[in-house]
């Protein structure tokens, strides 16, 4: 249970099972599945991760980006990162923005408004066109991420079967859930503005939702934090969430051991539910480990920046455990005074310093770096690495990264776990809250900040992770944990084969359909 206490991971996770047959045993045909994630980082990134896991199974996968980001990944990484090869293509369907649409300060709002709008005539032009194009199997799955959920009723319309797949924790997932029973219950939304500051989010506890210890209100998604009942973000996130699991199958970068008590009530709920996480690890497992040749055929990553490889070099140079990596990932802005708080803070640790600041990470500089005290380079010479991007798996795996601070995001949170590095956590939008939650008072790896950042506060929460034996101790069980889960045998691993036997069992049957909704996913 996680109630009240901190979960101490286990060794013993995994057990053997009976593995899933090959897709050549199974079928002649490949199953094929269309990924359509919603287009942004936080999602694009774990949907790629899953998207390579199908097809070293042997699926034929078409990866759909709107056109937008498949000219940005071109862009940055050359257009031989969205070429594809031998059973795996990338397509773009528009996402209906202007490019003047794109610099208005609500765009957030407004692309996810178009992407549920406007996306479903060219996703459904697009499928057609797949099933009618020589030497392309007929596409057998529509894989949406959160946020898309228009395409399942796209593939309603086909006559095609669906996973979704959440990017989020289970534990968001949960709580997205309740948005709206919140409501019912008179919880939101806030009677009045001075509810965000006198303490109600703080002093208000829920605890009654399934799998999941008591949480503060404050520890939800921000998008509670409002007056208007009929709030867009509320609205639609609550919608959406519900909406990912009408799908046939349900698919979570996650693992049974990280997340099993909600987990298990979700699948009370929803028994068709596939937990593949770590992918970064899973993937890992399957040989694709960054920078090898293996991975680079299998195109790794969909950047939509510019990566920083330098860093990698500086931190050979670093000692074991020296460094603190620093990245609020690709959607935090923050003002130049909270820069200036974070920078001074990070001086006053003491400690080496790995610091990802993206052109656009502070509100109104048009580079970032020029927005930083001017003494601050000076202050840290010698023990401090700048970088606008970086490859942030590989960072944090390296050996020299001692503490991550973070904005909580869910692939930032994962990936630090599966690596085994504990957390100083600054959340500040959506599920953030909660994985923070999670990581500090349920899992153990990790200190959170206030929202008004203090170089203070800053200084003695790195300073206590940095100097924590035990904190440390917890993370590097934690990483096991995950290596075990995705291992051969592991509860992962054996996940996603059952999800690919669920996609390729019946793929030269007209019943396909049949096959994933009758099929349930059972480890025992």
């Amino acid at each position: 249970m996680i109630h009240g206490k901190i979960i101490r991971p286990d060794r013993g996770e995994a057990r053997p099972i009976k593995r899933a047959r090959s897709l050549a045993a199974m079928a002649t045909r490949p199953p094929h599945v269309v990924v359509v994630p919603y287009p942004g980082s936080g999602n694009i990134n774990p949907a790629l991760q899953l998207a390579k896991v199908l097809h070293h199974h042997g699926a034929y996968v078409t990866f759909v980006n709107t056109e937008h980001n498949h000219r940005r990944v071109q862009a940055t990484e050359g257009a031989g990162a969205v070429r594809g090869r031998d059973g795996f293509r990338f397509e773009a369907i528009p996402d209906g923005l202007s490019d003047a649409d794109r610099g208005k300060q609500d765009y957030g709002r407004g692309l996810a408004v178009s992407t549920s709008t406007r996306c479903a005539a060219p996703l459904r032009d697009l499928i057609l066109r797949l099933n009618t194009t020589p030497g392309v199997p007929p596409v057998t799955c529509v894989l949406p991420t959160m946020l898309m959920s228009f395409a399942l009723g796209v593939a309603r319309e086909l006559g095609i079967p669906t996973m979704s797949f959440w990017t989020g924790s289970a534990a968001a997932l949960m709580t997205h859930m309740r948005l709206r029973e919140l409501q019912e219950k008179g919880y939101l939304p806030l009677k009045d503005e001075s509810f965000l500051t006198n303490g109600y989010l703080e002093t208000t506890v829920i605890d009654w939702i399934p799998g999941m210890p008591p949480m503060r209100l404050v520890d939800f998604s921000s998008f509670l934090r409002t007056t208007d009942p009929d709030d867009f973000g509320l609205r639609f996130n609550e919608s959406e969430a519900n909406n990912c699991a009408k799908a046939d199958a349900l698919i979570l970068n996650t693992f049974d051991g990280l997340e099993a008590d909600v987990l298990a009530a979700l699948r009370a709920e929803f028994p068709r539910v596939y937990t593949v996480g770590p992918l970064g690890s899973l993937l890992r497992q399957l040989g694709h480990e960054p920078g090898s040749a293996t991975a680079t055929e299998s195109a790794t990553g969909l950047s939509l920046w510019k990566q920083d490889a330098e860093c990698l070099a500086w931190l050979d140079t670093q000692e074991h455990g020296s460094v603190v990596y620093v990245n609020f990932g690709s959607h935090t802005v923050l003002t130049p005074e909270q820069l200036a708080e974070f920078a001074w803070g990070l001086a006053a640790s003491g400690h080496q310093i790995l610091w990802c600041i993206r052109d656009n990470l502070v509100r109104g500089a048009a580079a970032a770096r020029a927005a930083l005290p001017p003494d601050f380079a000076a202050e840290t010479a010698g023990r401090c690495h700048l970088t606008p991007w970086c490859p942030q798996e590989q960072v944090l795996r390296h050996p020299a990264v001692g503490c991550f601070l973070t904005h909580s995001g869910w692939n930032s949170t994962c990936e630090s776990v599966a690596a085994g590095v504990p957390m100083v956590c600054w959340p500040g939008f959506s599920d953030q809250y909660t994985n923070c939650k999670y990581v500090c008072d349920v899992w153990g790896v990790g200190v959170r900040l206030d929202a008004e950042v203090r170089r203070e506060q800053v200084a003695a929460h790195v300073r206590e992770v940095m100097g924590s034996e035990e904190m440390r101790a917890i993370a590097a069980r934690w990483k096991e944990a995950a290596a075990v889960a995705t291992g051969a045998g592991g509860l992962s691993f054996e996940s996603m084969l059952s999800m690919v036997r669920a996609l390729s069992s019946e793929s030269n049957s007209s019943d396909v359909h049949k096959e994933l909704k009758d099929q349930e996913f059972h480890l025992d």
